[in-house]
């Protein structure tokens, strides 16, 4: 196995792109597991659209399972790469071996916890009665293979901080090319439909899982996982550390939540659905841009936390600068697909015209702020992984509320179809906040940890 990313000494640009291109690419096929579910699903002869908005309202509650993998892993990758960059290999060790233990210990109390509460949530999140039955099957399938999904996400973070991004991406494609593969032939060969379509993602996350841990049990890699006693300070931090990512993650489901309840509120029986149907197809169409452009910034999180480790602010301030601007160029390329293919895009979901049109029209209003998005991503994952998580999860979190405000204005003065328009609204507000905020933050920082070293380096002579 062979590392080919050094994050000390290669050259910043080369090394951006080295780490951004292949877990961009990993989270873009990724997007394929719920694209993918929901493409066929949308398909099922007869009963399409209302099995579409039942999954729909399954995919808020998956992405609250997913984001505790998020708690762990991007939690603990950034600090073990700290602790690699300081050459405190046993620390990191430890981290390793603490965030795995509590991956396993989340899956099966996620497990236990979800299914017993599924039938509540589904209601609550903004199933009707017609949608409910495909939501409980897909679900309930789908929690069966929660220490999968966790494990595979969760430790590929570690896989990644220690410069194997190839590995990384390999990871995530193993899953989705093996979901691709399984949809159709347990949605229309076998015949299980709905669950079919969560069987296969069971499934492909399991072949995921063996693969990544494989990965990281290996002799070769730098900090291979092995047992050691598991210890409560050591995990803490990485659950502190992992804090804001989680958050991040878990208040997009909560406002896809609020979402899909505000549409069936506002719309009523019958359009309530058929509004729900849309967004699933237009969040569908939006995580073509946000996990693409999450694999950027958090696959490079590991060049600035490395670096902050080992003291190296001018490596910090030049891949600051690529990662930016990298997200702002995929965005303006996305806004460009915005406009060009998101007609074919919602083919693939339904043969409704009536229901096309509508959800074309709302991809091209929900976009409309992307370019500022390219710009709150990066300052807000980049930060988190110089240790300022505080001032990440602010920045996140002003961000959600903006939305959460739009969800309910908007609808309320101007009916359910004006909720879409809480999207650019919260881009634009959130992005200018955050770069006035780590414009006074950012040199602050790296000005303290020249100063530390500087200190240390005193008291040693």
């Amino acid at each position: 196995m062979k590392r080919t990313n050094d994050l000390g000494r290669d050259p910043i640009l080369p090394l951006v792109l080295k780490l951004a291109i292949p877990t961009m690419l990993a989270q873009l096929v990724s997007v394929l597991y719920s694209i993918v579910d929901r493409m066929y699903i949308g398909n099922i002869h007869g009963v399409g659209d209302l099995a579409l908005a039942g999954v729909g309202v399954c995919g808020p509650i998956v992405t609250l399972v997913a984001s505790f993998a998020s708690l762990v892993g991007l939690g603990g990758a950034p600090i073990m790469a700290m602790r690699m960059g300081e050459d405190k290999t046993e620390e990191a060790h430890s981290i390793l071996w603490n965030c795995f233990a509590l991956l396993t210990g989340l899956s099966l109390a996620l497990t236990v916890v979800f299914l017993l509460l599924k039938d509540f949530l589904l209601m609550w999140f903004g199933a009707s009665h017609a949608t409910f039955p495909y939501a409980d099957q897909y679900l309930t399938v789908y929690l069966m293979g929660t220490f999968f999904a966790l494990l595979s996400t969760g430790m590929n973070s570690f896989l990644i901080c220690q410069g194997f991004s190839g590995l990384g991406m390999a990871t995530v494609m193993l899953g989705a090319v093996m979901n691709i593969i399984l949809d159709p032939i347990f949605i229309f060969i076998v015949d299980l439909g709905v669950a079919g379509a969560a069987l296969a993602s069971v499934l492909s996350q399991a072949a995921s899982c063996a693969f990544v841990l494989w990965s990281l049990l290996r002799n070769k890699t730098p900090v291979p996982l092995r047992k050691r006693p598991f210890a409560w300070p050591v995990a803490k931090q990485a659950l502190t550390f992992g804090l804001s990512p989680f958050l991040i993650i878990a208040t997009d489901s909560i406002l896809l939540i609020i979402l899909n309840s505000v549409l069936q509120w506002y719309g009523g029986p019958g359009e309530g659905d058929a509004l729900v149907t849309c967004a699933t197809i237009v969040q569908s169409y939006f995580l073509l841009i946000t996990m693409p452009m999450g694999g950027i910034t958090l696959g490079c999180q590991s060049i600035i936390s490395f670096n902050y480790g080992a003291g190296r602010t001018d490596r910090i301030r030049k891949a600051m600068k690529c990662i930016v601007g990298l997200c702002v160029l995929f965005c303006g390329f996305m806004l460009l697909m915005t406009h060009l293919a998101s007609p074919f895009f919602v083919s693939l979901f339904t043969q409704n015209q009536v229901l096309a049109a509508r959800s074309v029209r709302f991809i091209k209003i929900f976009t409309l702020g992307i370019l500022f998005l390219g710009v709150q991503y990066p300052l807000v994952d980049e930060t988190t992984a110089l240790g300022q998580v505080r001032v990440a999860l602010f920045c996140s979190l002003f961000r959600k509320g903006i939305f959460t405000a739009g969800l309910f204005l908007f609808p309320y003065f101007f009916g359910a179809e004006a909720t879409f328009l809480a999207e650019p609204l919260a881009d634009v507000i959130a992005a200018t906040n955050s770069t006035l905020l780590f414009a006074r933050i950012f040199p602050r920082t790296l000005a303290f940890r020249e100063r530390e070293l500087s200190e240390q380096a005193h008291s040693v002579r």
